[in-house]
């Protein structure tokens, strides 16, 4: 054997001893198929986990765990969602406080869950959305209508229920609807409270209303009768008698309370609450007769859902489930929904080829943690791709379609509008993003045109505070609010125009004074005022020094017979002329019948005489010019009397 063959046959070895090697390492790695690309396959695993965070001893929390449970055996009992995965939901209580809410959050966060459906609370959504974030867990909130929870701060915060910029959007089209200019607001002060306020006056700005006056009241159980009393007193005083209140419901109707105990829930007023109040009415109706008895004629707000055999087979379930005890409110809806979102996105997530995974955050790892724990910490990795599916999601629950727009929020925002009557309620009809408010169900209407004008805006009659059908003006004049000067020539001349009542200090007379008042009268709001006299009575005083004293702030305004002249114009704006100067004719006005022979009237005996008389004269004075060289005016006397004529 010599030694290139030595060399070759080792050679040989060498390749097939590398092919046994490499071989089977290819195949694993091509998936199976010696040519091709490579494809990931994902195992679906036994068991998802996901979390609830919310308020378990609260109005939305009794109704959303029963919701949230039933969804959970639901989606666990239909084989075509999660192809033999099971779903587990793992609760945790909030108790409305942003700290335990974050502390709850992250003991979920430890248990490899996935998603977390809530928070409740607007507060703790604030909070614990930064620990969504920074793990990359999706955060479906159900609750939550902070319109300050958007997309840009909190990426990994789903709202699954309407936002508040849409409810208070629905406020102000219900204020503008009746004619109402300004209101005053009670509100909680937290973030749920004050941003949903502030949605409510930018809404209003832009139909040129506002809000005259802000009345926080400190959230939780911190508030007394006693401050409640002191802050409704001062809204007594104030000229708006048209309230929005966008409290929680131990506050609301400790509110409703002292209102009426200070008779502002009677003629007059108006009380217009946030869906905090139809949340109870449905959940916990018949409500007490003398918490009934105290909020009658307030008008509320309801999360709108359309009717459905699903949504009618859900609730005849509920009924059996809680004998009657516990209502189902449009939270416990949206809660229900929230689960079988979470359920199809991971169904879409597991198809796509995701597999649950975690890694440690490094910005947790370099902390130390002390007894928190925070190494056991870690982040999804395919939270992305979850909340991807989550957001491209297109499905019917039980409140409607479930599809999201660009901006993170649920398609066709729609309420309810109700007015607490009685022992209960009824509706007066629907507020809609897409047609504004009517009496017909908005889904009804979005196979039409849109159509916001004014004269398309409806609602049914209202019972208001006070059980009267006539719609309240909403403002009186205040008790506390400053009067305008306005100041009144006291003159000599002309009396009828203006002057003053005799033994009296401040009242005048009038035909100016009149139209001041009527005009005033048919303002929407209250101009408190009072006249202030210029002049001492014995001569007339001068009107331009009148016009002056109102650009030194001394007069508000001035009423009278003021002539309007190019120097006042140019200090002082003046109203359209109501009375008009200069030269008239004035003449007896008799009506007589007409006819075709009118024209004869105004000439009588003499007139006639005179008529004929001349027209003698000028045919005397024509002949005796023509006689003698016309021939026309000659010939026997007949012929030229004739001619003369």
């Amino acid at each position: 054997m010599d030694l290139c063959h030595i060399v070759s046959e080792r050679k040989f070895c060498w390749q097939l001893k590398m092919s046994l090697i490499w071989f089977p390492l290819l195949f694993i790695c091509l998936g199976g198929f010696p040519f091709g690309h490579a494809q990931k396959f994902s195992t679906r695993p036994a068991v998802v986990n996901i979390g609830a965070i919310f308020t378990f001893d609260s109005t939305i929390g009794r109704v959303a765990k029963i919701a949230i449970e039933e969804a959970v055996k639901d989606v666990n009992s239909n084989s075509s969602i999660l192809q033999g995965t099971k779903l587990l939901v793992t609760m945790q209580n909030s108790n409305c406080s942003g700290f335990l809410g974050m502390v709850e959050a992250l003991k979920l966060m430890e248990k490899d869950i996935i998603a977390i459906v809530g928070p409740q609370s607007s507060v703790v959504a604030h909070i614990v959305s930064h620990v969504a974030k920074e793990l990359q867990v999706p955060l479906l909130s159900f609750a939550a209508t902070d319109p300050t929870l958007t997309s840009l701060q909190f990426p990994y915060f789903v709202r699954t229920i309407q936002s508040d910029l849409y409810q208070m959007t629905a406020v102000a089209d219900v204020i503008d609807y009746y004619g109402w200019k300004e209101i005053i607001t009670i509100y909680i002060d937290d973030d749920y409270g004050r941003n949903g306020i502030s949605a409510l006056g930018d809404q209003l700005a832009q139909r040129r209303c506002k809000i005259s006056y802000k009345v926080p009241i400190p959230p939780g159980l911190e508030v007394s009768r006693s401050e409640i009393l002191d802050r409704l007193v001062n809204v007594a005083l104030m000229e708006s008698r048209v309230i929005v209140l966008h409290v929680n419901p131990d506050s609301g109707f400790m509110v409703f309370r002292v209102a009426q105990y200070l008779r502002m829930m009677g003629n007059g007023f108006v009380w217009i609450a946030t869906d905090w109040l139809s949340s109870v009415l449905d959940s916990r109706s018949p409500l007490p007769s003398d918490i009934m008895q105290s909020m009658q004629g307030v008008l509320v707000l309801r999360h709108h859902t359309p009717e459905s055999d699903k949504k009618r087979a859900f609730a005849s379930r509920w009924a059996k489930l809680t004998g009657g005890s516990l209502g189902l409110s449009s939270y416990g809806l949206y809660a229900y929904d929230s689960v079988w979102l979470v359920a199809h996105a991971i169904d879409a997530f597991f198809n796509q080829g995701g597999v649950i995974s975690f890694s440690n955050d490094s910005n947790i790892k370099n902390l130390e943690g002390g007894q928190l724990r925070l190494d056991a910490l870690s982040i999804f990795d395919g939270g992305d791709l979850l909340l991807d599916n989550i957001l491209h999601s297109n499905l019917v629950g039980l409140t409607g379609p479930i599809r999201f727009n660009s901006e993170r929020s649920l398609v066709l925002p729609a309420f309810d509008v109700i007015n607490v009557i009685g022992t209960g309620f009824r509706r007066i009809g629907y507020w809609s993003n897409y047609s504004g408010l009517s009496t017909i169900p908005p889904e009804a209407l979005y196979d039409r045109p849109p159509n916001r004008s004014m004269a398309n805006q409806k609602l049914y009659a209202v019972i208001w505070p006070g059980e009267t059908t006539v719609k309240p003006r909403g403002w009186v004049f205040p008790n506390n609010g400053k009067q305008l000067r306005i100041g009144v020539p006291n003159r000599v001349s002309f009396k009828e125009f203006v002057s003053k009542v005799q033994g009296t200090e401040n009242l005048f007379k009038g035909f100016c004074i009149d139209v001041f008042v009527a005009a005033v009268g048919l303002l929407p709001y209250a101009v408190p005022y009072r006249f202030i006299p210029f002049g001492d009575g014995h001569e007339n005083p001068s009107y331009t020094e009148l016009v002056t004293k109102i650009t030194t702030g001394f007069f508000d305004a001035a009423v009278g017979d003021i002539a309007i002249v190019t120097n006042r114009t140019r200090i002082v704006d003046f109203t359209q002329p109501y009375v008009a100067s200069g030269l008239v004719v004035v003449a007896p006005f008799k009506k007589l019948n007409t006819g075709a022979w009118a024209f004869l009237r105004p000439f009588n005996g003499l007139m006639w005489a005179v008529t004929a008389t001349f027209f003698i004269v000028v045919g005397i004075v024509v002949w005796i010019l023509e006689h003698r060289i016309n021939d026309e005016f000659r010939g026997p006397p007949k012929r030229q009397l004739i001619t003369i004529l």
